[in-house]
């Protein structure tokens, strides 16, 4: 394969990237930057490249398992098994009756269509049935994603395992500023800085559970964080959703995001603030 990106005639179109692995391709153009509406993830030296919209639903997948307290092999387990079933994109259809991200069947009991297209249902699911798994946190990603979904291809999801570790350790926060986004600077002005607070709110409480942000100096909001791994979480999801939530911008421990670049987390002046996250 090429270094230039592909698009497959399938569902799902794929592409390559140096290093790495590229599982789709921009939904925005502008001009010659084809980096835009993409998420890029480093983590030792292995670079995963989704679009915008897996990255959120990559993102949520994390974000939940760190709501329930399960540990980071489970949003492994999560992450690549979604990477194999529907490449992170919340599908409308698939084999006989399979839907959604994790290709569940309301005729398998997993819920109704409505619940099973809901990737925040899809997710809680997958983990109940994770966490009925016995020693699941103690099994290789292949069996224990296996003793969920029964597949007729169980060693498929061993090919995403590399790339879903990546994702989880970035998503999770144990590997610092490894996730950002190429996405447009919004072009609306912002809504009132206590209306954005109510909407982040809202958009947070299914990921993470109830988080309070406030206003800071300057019309900033500001999302107070327990440690720094949650810190990074919280800030590579906001990073992830910030398209939809018209986020120009997120910053923490001494790093900070800014839409309508590719620059990643670039250093900002002062003292590093690991007890909050700030979303402009």
């Amino acid at each position: 394969m090429g270094l230039a990106k592909r698009v497959a005639a399938v569902v799902v179109p794929l592409g390559l990237v140096v290093g790495g692995v590229a599982y789709g391709v921009s939904r925005h153009t502008s001009g010659d930057d084809k980096t835009l509406g993409e998420c890029t993830t480093k983590v030792g030296g292995r670079t995963v490249v989704l679009t915008d919209e897996q990255a959120r639903n990559a993102s949520l997948v994390a974000a939940i398992a760190i709501r329930r307290g399960m540990p980071a092999h489970a949003a492994t387990i999560g992450l690549a098994t979604a990477l194999q079933e529907s490449k992170l994109y919340n599908l409308r259809g698939g084999d006989r009756d399979s839907l959604g991200l994790f290709q569940q069947r309301h005729s398998q009991g997993w819920g109704t269509r409505a619940q099973i297209l809901d990737p925040v249902y899809a997710t809680n699911a997958f983990y109940d049935a994770l966490e009925r798994v016995p020693g699941y946190a103690d099994l290789p990603v292949t069996e224990a994603a296996q003793e969920v979904q029964r597949s007729g291809f169980p060693n498929a999801y061993g090919d995403y395992e590399r790339d879903a570790r990546v994702l989880a350790s970035a998503l999770t926060g144990y590997s610092p500023r490894a996730f950002w986004c190429h996405l447009p600077t919004p072009e609306s002005p912002a809504a009132p800085v206590t209306s954005r607070a109510v909407t982040l709110r809202a958009a947070l409480e299914p990921a993470f559970g109830t988080l309070e942000p406030t206003v800071a100096t300057g019309g900033h909001l500001q999302i107070p964080v327990s440690s720094a791994s949650r810190g990074w979480a919280l800030a590579s999801y906001l990073v992830a959703h910030a398209d939809r939530l018209g986020i120009s911008g997120v910053t923490y421990a001494g790093r900070a995001w800014t839409s309508g670049t590719n620059a990643g987390w670039r250093p900002i002046e002062g003292s590093p603030d690991r007890s909050r996250v700030v979303v402009d």
